[in-house]
């Protein structure tokens, strides 16, 4: 069978994916919200790599927190990303009067710190991330990093939902930190999202809940190259489909410090303790430990 033909069954369950979130997304979010919570508590109970990935995180982070209490936040993380996962129909063809009350900016005037200089808003990795960032291209013209999905269906939705609302510019993961040195020094919002490991390419190995952890250390290379100060933003899934709440933190001061380990270091420090706020909202799913230091074993085996 040719390869052209094998991809075509993955590209019609792809567009059956689309249609299904459309008409998703027409419920109220608390309706929507029940289902993701049923469809979440049940994959949670199917074993494989991906559970045993949330599971060795929690374990790492929290080896201190009783193993129910572990248990409990593997089946929320899996709650909570469905929730969100089943509200793309919200970001793709939600009208903008619905997706301003649904994700409310509940300090809108902090945004861009102290308004003299570039802003970029570190934005961990938390279920809300795209919620929130759509709702903030509402009200300023933005830039962002993204990766590519792997298939052109699901690609082509989640550029769309980003771009729909104002000029957005969105920068290929692949393009390289540099690429986002020119709209930040223009005076636009770079929605940054460091805290995944992608290898050991410009990462550095500092703590992540006091386990090495490869750290893309592009956050105080971009501050130090365009004088824009950091300014996190978290944007919080809220319980029972009541939507989602986006803050932002004061703008960092002293950063870049010009101790790269250290300023990596501090945007670690800094998403522990938004994580330790909400726990089951971190994208465990996510294999945040797999790069290890020269010599050092898998975790994840």
């Amino acid at each position: 069978m040719k390869a052209g033909n094998l991809y075509r069954p993955v590209l019609w369950g792809a567009w059956l994916g689309v249609g299904f979130l459309w008409l998703l997304h027409w419920l109220p979010l608390p309706v929507q919200a029940a289902l993701g919570n049923a469809l979440g508590a049940l994959l949670a109970l199917i074993p494989g790599s991906r559970r045993r990935a949330v599971a060795t995180n929690l374990r790492l982070c929290f080896p201190e927190a009783p193993p129910a209490r572990r248990r409990r936040w593997l089946r929320q993380t899996y709650q909570a990303s469905m929730c969100a996962a089943l509200e793309y129909g919200v970001l793709w063809w939600g009208r903008a009067a619905r997706l301003r009350r649904l994700v409310r900016i509940d300090n809108p005037e902090a945004a861009l710190g102290d308004g003299t200089r570039p802003v970029i808003w570190l934005a961990p990795h938390f279920v809300g991330l795209d919620m929130g960032g759509v709702r903030l291209t509402m009200d300023w013209e933005i830039a962002s990093m993204y990766a590519p999905a792997r298939n052109p269906v699901s690609d082509r939705f989640m550029r769309h939902g980003r771009t729909r609302f104002r000029d957005i510019v969105l920068i290929d993961r692949h393009e390289g930190a540099k690429a986002t040195l020119a709209p930040i020094r223009a005076g636009r919002p770079f929605y940054y999202l460091p805290d995944q490991d992608h290898g050991r390419r410009n990462a550095v190995f500092v703590p992540f809940f006091g386990v090495p952890a490869a750290t893309v250390s592009a956050l105080p290379r971009l501050a130090k190259l365009t004088g824009a100060q950091v300014v996190p933003v978290v944007t919080r899934q809220l319980s029972w489909g009541r939507g989602y709440a986006v803050r932002f933190y004061p703008p960092w001061e002293n950063y870049p410090s010009g101790d790269l380990d250290a300023d990596v270091a501090r945007m670690n420090a800094f998403i522990e303790d938004r994580i330790r706020e909400m726990p089951a909202q971190y994208l465990w799913l996510h294999r945040r430990f797999k790069t290890r230091p020269p010599g050092d074993p898998s975790l994840y085996d």
